[in-house]
């Protein structure tokens, strides 16, 4: 595991590339990397050469002119500081004449690689390492481009001031010399994207559990209420009549049922196994979900799907969970009442499955969003159920369309593959 010194080490110097962190002070890395990663970046420099027109040739004469550069790089180093000096912000970091010192060493050996000639597999990690500690120490990137560019140009005066061969040499020098600075800002800034992207993808993971964690506690809180009041009157209360008794039993069996869902509905979205397909006949699989879940005293349920309906390539089991899901949907947007129509219907190389009803409708502004983790209109539910069923759907092949209108219902068209003849 790759790890780091702290930022009071390495704030200052963005380019303390080749010094290896000591035992003390060590920092856990942002970021996991490993040699294939180190592959990916050395690829994608050698992309950037190619992209920019690096050549062998520009490598030669880079390192053609280190003997007439390296006399100067001490200067070089001490204008750095001496610029940083100037800067309370950056000057607080350094904490010791003997940290300066080591700082000072490690850019003019940064320098003396920018002018080696040899910009292999080594000298890329070393680059990208630059970058990483940038995000490391919590460096905003522009100082990057600013210390590279401060170098830049005291390079470029160097090569002026002590010149003394043709002149449209010089410029192929510089030329290349700058693709080579701008070459290495670039991986550097690949490397600090890449951080980046780290710390706000893990930003969001810990936004996710901290909503599922709400949404659970919000589901189960109900029902361990009701479990713990029935509890509590079983426990307490003297000669209760068998009809009472039964009563908080049943209310009891009812609210473990819901906890059971709210589990196995988080298992379901966690699991997202591959489906086992075989051929099916999708209105008997409708027949089934039906069956175990059924409609409300005020809902009617009305299924038109021909006997001789091509049968659909599923996986049962998970097809059972995308039906349960939009019956349920259903049957949730009609509070007051209404039709749930299910109507299945060949078309092309597909059987398409219509889950239509006549409820309150999605507002415009969350169609795109019903089927994303998380996201419920509802106030009971933690937003699981859709995004598990296009997950399950995405994974048979299968596509499901959304059509929806406030007030006037909503409609699910799902299209299955079809099954081999």
């Amino acid at each position: 595991m790759v790890q780091f010194t702290s930022p009071q080490n390495r704030a200052l110097n963005s380019f303390d590339a080749g010094e290896r962190p000591s035992s003390a002070g060590l920092r856990p890395v942002l970021h996991r990397v490993t040699p294939m990663d180190y592959e990916r970046i050395y690829e994608r420099y050698q992309e950037l050469q190619r992209y920019v027109g690096w050549t062998d040739e520009d490598a030669a004469r880079v390192a053609s002119v280190a003997g007439l550069a390296e006399p100067f790089f001490l200067p070089l180093v001490e204008d750095f500081y001496e610029e940083i000096e100037r800067h309370p912000a950056a000057r607080q970091v350094i904490k010791s004449p003997e940290q300066l010192a080591r700082l000072k060493a490690t850019l003019v050996n940064w320098l003396r690689e920018l002018f080696s000639g040899r910009y292999d597999r080594e000298y890329v990690t070393r680059r990208w390492r630059v970058g990483w500690r940038h995000v490391e120490i919590g460096l905003d990137q522009v100082f990057t481009n600013v210390a590279l560019s401060r170098l830049r140009r005291g390079l470029m005066r160097i090569l002026a001031e002590n010149w003394n061969r043709d002149i449209p040499f010089l410029l192929e020098v510089r030329q290349s010399l700058n693709s080579l600075i701008d070459l290495d800002l670039a991986i550097i800034e690949d490397a600090y994207q890449t951080e980046h992207l780290e710390r706000q993808a893990r930003s969001a993971r810990l936004a996710t559990i901290g909503q599922v964690a709400g949404g659970i506690a919000h589901e189960l809180r109900n029902p361990l209420n009701t479990l713990k009041t029935s509890a509590y009157f079983l426990r307490h209360v003297k000669s209760a009549s068998p009809e009472k008794v039964g009563e908080h039993l049943e209310r009891i069996e009812r609210q473990v049922a819901i906890a059971d869902r709210v589990i196995t509905t988080l298992t379901e979205f966690a699991r997202q196994p591959l489906p086992t397909l075989s051929p099916a006949p999708l209105v008997e699989c409708v027949q089934e979900a039906l069956g175990v879940n059924p409609a409300p005293g005020n809902i009617r349920v009305h299924v038109d799907c021909p006997a001789d309906l091509p049968r659909v390539m599923v996986d049962r089991a998970q097809l059972s969970i995308v039906l349960a899901n939009l019956i349920r949907n259903a049957y949730d947007a009609m509070p007051e009442g209404g039709e749930l129509k299910i109507t299945g219907s060949a078309a092309d190389a597909a059987v398409e499955l219509i889950v239509a009803d006549t409820g309150i409708g999605i507002p415009p502004e969350n169609i795109l969003r019903i089927m994303d983790p998380l996201f419920s209109t509802k106030t009971r539910g933690i937003g699981l159920g859709l995004a598990i069923t296009r997950a399950i759907l995405d994974k048979h092949g299968a596509t499901v369309r959304v059509r929806s209108e406030p007030g006037q219902g909503t409609t699910f068209t799902v299209s299955f593959v079809r099954a081999p003849q």
